[in-house]
């Protein structure tokens, strides 16, 4: 066999083995860190409920922006997300809250999102349409849904 094969096949080699150990890494990573990761998510959807007891619907969004514009992220779009749900969960109705929101429609959807990180300048925020407001859209489906 040729030298530069051989070459190939040990630096294949040692890339396989490098994949497969960053791949256990993460698993052991993970499974290390899940139980604090749920007890701090439900602790954030607490806080959620805990404001939405005193507050509108639309105030569980403004207060939720609010955060998140204090520290984006990914990991704080996770925790905006569920601050949304827990709050939009105990808050009281606001009029009109989810007229505008098109459930059923993705094409409408996305859109509608995308002006919602737009109106809270947020536009250029990737996290913000992927975290922001699907627990608004998640909550007004919902409430359709139990008109209908």
């Amino acid at each position: 066999m040729p030298g530069w094969a051989k070459a190939l096949l040990i630096t294949l080699g040692v890339v396989v083995v490098l994949f497969v150990g960053a791949i256990v890494v993460g698993i052991v990573y993970v499974v290390r860190n899940k139980d604090a990761w749920q007890a701090k998510g439900r602790e954030v959807a607490a806080e959620g409920r805990n404001f939405g007891a005193n507050s509108d619907n639309q105030g569980c969004v403004d207060e939720s922006v609010a955060r998140y514009k204090k520290e984006p992220g990914y990991f704080n779009g996770l925790k905006a997300s569920l601050f949304t749900q827990g709050c939009l969960e105990k808050s009281r109705p606001t009029p009109g809250f989810c007229d505008k929101v098109p459930v059923g429609d993705i094409n409408k959807l996305v859109e509608w999102r995308e002006g919602q990180c737009e109106h809270y300048d947020l536009a250029e925020d990737q996290n913000c349409e992927k975290f922001l407001f699907m627990p608004v859209v998640i909550f007004c489906g919902e409430k359709k849904r139990n008109e209908n």
